[in-house]
């Protein structure tokens, strides 16, 4: 089998590239070591920049209907509720955020939803691909599987988890720290005797016994359990291992656990990988870093990754542009793991709250050999910054920005550069200049919102701005860098 790229990994990130990939009309084959999808609720919440990723995607629709907002924490102590503990600080949806607040999604769905996305636009997965050996070249990347199959791709993806094979053949390490020492347990459970409107908290006890969670997961009739064990016992991951937990740990009896459907135990850490390529291999998501749950920024950090991913790799193999653009992956992204992976560090040990940080709203790439910030004295919003909503002329930007392309804004009368016609009223399609770059630009023009100011701003089709400027002088230069020849 011959491919564009080899996805290696059928979890978040793996699924999102597929998708970004597909839409772009690039090939590649998403290979999955397991037999099916992951069936645990894990990386259950979706954060307002990831949703923004999956508006785009055309997913988030699917999202939104499958999940719900973050229930409020009911505090017990002794069978009695004794208050309430609000997990995230609350946000006000704006017009430039209109998503505002975490959802919850557990994996297993959403991993379901994005499979489906990437089934419509004709991309699959292949299950029981379990890669054993990958040698490369200045061509491309040989993948051999354990079934004897062999598969090459000019670009390969690592996104096989924490426990990367791809990383480990590869040869690249992992640095990084244990967040806490003490073991934990993650569980799906089916549990009466509990409302659904409420995360119930059950704080440790004088006996040394560790803290129990039960969450209801919505749209399901499933609670996700989360218990820590501070003597250092490993968990039992049995029915009536989980049965024990609660028991001692809660008011419920042990035949309140129904059912266990999905149960894993893990040691909470931080640790990010040396390197986020090997020539014309890549690593992203689990593969790359791994954080704590606290906070839930590990999903979110992931399908970012291949969101930063998806775009680049279409415009070498697609559109003709200097293999060299790929470079910008890692400089980009691993400098944002790093700082989410801190982040979650110290969410996790109580240094600092769920709020505005933990919506990866912020992040950005000012720094990027990519972004090119023109103007003597910039507004708020930089080059480099997450490309906010607004209306312009009635129309979204968010609508505007949907799809696999770029977009000019040319607000308060900036001129766009010659050859970017207008056509439809306030946007249209075609190329940026007239230079012969072949990259689709959509153009806006009208009155400029309120977070962005006068201006000339270019957006990726990441969604973040990679060039602002008073006037069009070096644009075309610029967009020519991602198309033929560039």
């Amino acid at each position: 089998m011959d491919t564009g790229v080899l996805v290696v990994g059928a979890g978040p990130t793996g699924l999102t590239l597929g998708i970004d990939l597909a839409r772009r009309g690039v090939a590649a084959l998403v290979a999955e070591r397991a037999e099916t999808l992951f069936p645990g609720s894990r990386g259950k919440g979706i954060q307002p920049r990831t949703m923004e990723v999956f508006d785009d995607l055309g997913v988030l629709g699917a999202i939104r209907a499958a999940g719900g907002p973050y229930p409020v924490g009911m505090v017990w102590q002794d069978g009695r509720r004794v208050g309430e503990h609000r997990m995230f600080d609350p946000a006000e949806p704006s017009e430039d955020a209109p998503y505002n607040e975490p959802l919850m999604v557990p994996q297993w769905r959403t991993q379901e939803i994005l499979r489906a996305r990437l089934e419509e636009l004709g991309g699959s997965v292949a299950f029981g691909r379990e890669v054993v050996g990958l040698t490369q070249d200045g061509g491309g990347v040989r993948a051999e599987f354990a079934s004897g199959e062999v598969v090459t791709a000019r670009y390969a993806v690592a996104a096989d988890g924490g426990r990367s094979t791809v990383r480990r053949l590869l040869g690249i390490g992992m640095t990084g720290e244990t967040v806490d020492p003490s073991p934990a347990l993650v569980a799906d459970v089916r549990i009466s005797g509990l409302d659904r409107d409420n995360w119930h908290l059950f704080p440790p006890g004088g006996d040394g016994d560790g803290y129990l969670a039960l969450c209801p997961l919505a749209g399901t009739e499933d609670f996700q359990l989360m218990a820590g064990f501070p003597d250092g016992t490993a968990p039992e991951l049995s029915l009536e291992g989980v049965r024990k937990v609660v028991a001692a740990r809660t008011h419920l009896a042990p035949e309140a656990v129904t059912e266990l459907r999905w149960a894993s135990d893990f040691r909470p850490r931080a640790a990010l990988a040396d390197r986020f390529r090997s020539g014309r291999v890549f690593l992203a998501g689990d593969a790359a870093h791994v954080h704590s749950p606290a906070g839930g920024q590990g999903l979110n950090t992931s399908v970012q990754d291949a969101y930063n991913l998806g775009w680049k790799l279409g415009a070498v193999l697609r559109d003709g542009a200097d293999p060299a653009l790929l470079d910008s992956y890692e400089e980009e992204r691993r400098p944002v793991a790093a700082d989410v992976l801190g982040l979650s560090t110290r969410v996790h040990r109580g240094e600092t709250r769920r709020g505005d940080a933990t919506r990866q709203l912020g992040l950005g790439y000012r720094h990027s050999p990519l972004t090119h910030e023109t103007r003597p004295e910039p507004g708020p919003l930089r080059a480099g910054d997450r490309a906010p909503d607004g209306t312009v002329n009635g129309i979204r930007l968010f609508d505007t920005f949907r799809g696999p392309h770029w977009t000019l804004l040319a607000l308060e009368g900036a001129q766009a550069p010659a050859g970017a016609e207008a056509a439809g009223g306030a946007h249209a399609a075609g190329e940026a200049s007239a230079s012969g770059v072949p990259v689709v630009v959509r153009v806006v023009r009208g009155p400029a919102p309120r977070v962005y100011g006068p201006g000339l701003y270019l957006v990726r089709p990441d969604g973040y701005v990679g060039w602002a400027g008073d006037s069009a002088a070096g644009l075309p230069a610029y967009l020519a860098r991602f198309g033929q020849g560039g």
